[in-house]
């Protein structure tokens, strides 16, 4: 696992340029304990955060709570009309990960001061910090969201009045290796701007 209060900077650069997710049939046990999903929850609040409104949270499940997640994913898909084949998929993702936990959002649109979108950069920039420090301490997360965040019974299950469900961070001990790619090309994305 990463130290990075005794690493470079050049070294700390270079882990988080490594970054990438791992799907859940690449991890095993263990995940993160309490301790270090608390430090990964302590990283998420150091992102970009106008107003300090901390407009997310994070929830766990435990490994006692799977079978009543499963339930829920397998509601979604019999009123999504998945065939029985599907259903089971869907049943099973519940048990994706050796930790699991569950990213929801609150945006206040009665904030003037902070809009929307600001508060959906903060939940986002929140995120990124989470999976970056659960990554260092050598982790591999991977966050899955789609339609079935959106069913009701599991907006009921997981949200107050007024929050999203934003999806569910798969989180392991990974057992491959990044798979090589194409390095990523920051040229496009960054240009002077120019008046006038």
């Amino acid at each position: 696992m990463t130290d990075l209060q005794n690493t470079t900077p050049d070294a700390a650069l270079a882990a988080l340029l490594g970054r990438h997710s791992i799907g859940p049939r690449w991890m095993v046990a263990p995940g993160p304990g309490d301790a270090q999903l608390t430090q990964a929850v302590q990283a998420a609040l150091r992102a970009p955060n106008h107003g300090r409104m901390k407009p997310w949270r994070v929830v766990t499940v435990s490994e006692a709570q799977r079978p009543a997640l499963a339930a829920l994913f397998e509601q979604f898909a019999r009123d999504s009309g998945k065939s029985a084949e599907d259903v089971a998929i869907e049943r099973e993702r519940a048990y994706n990960g050796p930790v699991l936990v569950a990213w929801v959002a609150r945006i206040d649109s009665g904030v003037a001061k902070v809009p929307p979108h600001e508060q959906w950069i903060c939940v986002g920039g929140a995120l990124s910090n989470f999976m970056n420090a659960l990554h260092f301490m050598g982790f591999g997360a991977k966050i899955l969201s789609g339609r079935k965040c959106q069913h009701p019974a599991l907006v009921q299950a997981f949200c107050q009045a007024g929050e999203l469900l934003v999806g569910f961070v798969c989180i392991g001990t990974p057992t491959r290796e990044l798979e090589p790619r194409e390095p990523d090309d920051p040229r496009p994305l960054l240009s002077p701007w120019t008046a006038g």
